[in-house]
C-alpha cells in the first residue's frame, strides 16, 4: 500500500499504510501543560473545529458571570426571556447544574428559540481554513441533534429520562421545535465550502436504548444528512460509547464517519467488528486511554492491532476524549512508531 501523508487523502479513500494521528484543537487550547510544539514537530496534527452557522435568538438575553472560588473558577449563566428565566453554573470545565429543572422549563427554552435567525458562517470557515497548518483538517460543527442536546446540555440525564419516559408534552413539543431549527441550520451550513461536518452526539446506547434511538434520532438523521450530501459535505457523528445494540441501524444511516470510535471497556465494539459492520464509513479511532499506560511494546502492539483491524483504508487515529496519561513518553513513542511505518 502507498503512504497516506494527510488526513485528506485518507478521507478521500486512499490506502492507509501509515495512519494519521490527530488531536482535537480544544485540548491544544486548554491543556497548556502539554508541549504541543514538540508533538506537532513529531507529526501530530490537529482537528480544527469551526461553527458552520451563526444563530441570533431575539427573545433570549444571556447573562454570564465569573468568579474565583476555593474549589476553582465558577461560571454562572442565566437565560432571560419574557416567559421566565433559567440558570446553570459550571465549576472549571464541568457543569454543576442544568438549565431545565421542571417540565415547565421546556417552554422557556422553546421561547428562547422562537424566531431564531440562522446564517451560514462563511467568514469563520474561511478564516479557519486560511490559518490551518498543513496536515491539519478543518471540521465544521453543528452542535448535537436536539434529542441529544436537550438530554446532555439542557436537562441532564435524570430529568430528561423521567420526562421522556412519560412522554412529557412540553418536552416533545420542544424536540419538535428544535428539530425544525436544526433543519434550518443544516440548510444554512450546506451553503458554506463543502467539507467535513460533525454532530457532537456523544451517543451511548446505555442512556436511551434502541427504541428511543429509532424513534427520536433515526428520522432526524435521515432528514438532515441529505441536505449536506447534496452540496458535497460529509457528515460525521461523535459516537464514543456503546453502540453494539444499534450497530445494524448505524450501518443503514447516512453517516460518512464515526468520530471518536472507542473500543471496550468504554465502548462495546472492537475496531474489526466496526469495520465489518460499517465497511464504507470512516473510522476516527480513539485508542483507549488505558492503552497509553502500558509498557511501550505492549502499547504499540495495541495500536498496531487497531490499525490493522481497520482494514487499510478509511480510518485515522485521534486524541479526542482526554490527554493520554504520561503523554510526554507515550505520545512521542506512538508518533515515532508511525514515522517508521
Amino acid at each position: 500500500m502507498s503512504m497516506t501523508p494527510t488526513i485528506h487523502d485518507a478521507l478521500a479513500g486512499a490506502p492507509v499504510a501509515r495512519p494519521c494521528f490527530l488531536v482535537y484543537d480544544w485540548f491544544v487550547k486548554n491543556r497548556p501543560q502539554v508541549d504541543w510544539p514538540r508533538l506537532f514537530g513529531l507529526g501530530l496534527r490537529q482537528i480544527v473545529h469551526v461553527d458552520l452557522v451563526q444563530v441570533e435568538r431575539p427573545h433570549l438575553r444571556l447573562v454570564e458571570t465569573r468568579r474565583e472560588t476555593p474549589d476553582g473558577p465558577r461560571r454562572d449563566v442565566t437565560w432571560e426571556t419574557d416567559r421566565g428565566s433559567l440558570h446553570e453554573w459550571y465549576l472549571g470545565e464541568w457543569r454543576q447544574e442544568h438549565l431545565i429543572k421542571t417540565p415547565a422549563d421546556y417552554r422557556i427554552v422553546g421561547r428562547a428559540w422562537e424566531d431564531a435567525v440562522i446564517r451560514p458562517n462563511h467568514e469563520a470557515v474561511r478564516a479557519a481554513e486560511a490559518t490551518a497548518t498543513p496536515g491539519d483538517i478543518v471540521v465544521g460543527q453543528l452542535g448535537r441533534s436536539p434529542f441529544q442536546h436537550v438530554q446532555i446540555d439542557l436537562a441532564g440525564l435524570e430529568r430528561f429520562s423521567l420526562d421522556i419516559a412519560v412522554e412529557e408534552p412540553a418536552l416533545l413539543d420542544l424536540l419538535e421545535q428544535l428539530n425544525a431549527v436544526k433543519e434550518r441550520e443544516f440548510t444554512a451550513a450546506a451553503k458554506v465550502t463543502p467539507g467535513q461536518v460533525k454532530l457532537w452526539e456523544n451517543l451511548s446506547l446505555e442512556t436511551m436504548g434502541p427504541q428511543l434511538f429509532r424513534r427520536h434520532l433515526v428520522p432526524v438523521y435521515q432528514r438532515l444528512a441529505p441536505t449536506l450530501h447534496r452540496t458535497g459535505h460529509k457528515l460525521q457523528v461523535h459516537y464514543d460509547g456503546k453502540l453494539h445494540g444499534i450497530a445494524a441501524d448505524i450501518a443503514g444511516l447516512p453517516f460518512d464517519g464515526i468520530d471518536s470510535f472507542t473500543e471496550p471497556p468504554e465502548g462495546d465494539m472492537c475496531v474489526g467488528e466496526a469495520r465489518a459492520t460499517w465497511p464504507d464509513k470512516f473510522l476516527w479511532i480513539h485508542p483507549n486511554l488505558g492503552l497509553y499506560r502500558l509498557p511501550e511494546a505492549e502499547m504499540l502492539r495495541g495500536f498496531e492491532r487497531q490499525a490493522r483491524a481497520a482494514g487499510g483504508h478509511r480510518f485515522c487515529l485521534m486524541i479526542s476524549e482526554d490527554i493520554p496519561p504520561d503523554w510526554a513518553r507515550s505520545v512521542p513513542t506512538v508518533l515515532e512508531w508511525l514515522r517508521r511505518g
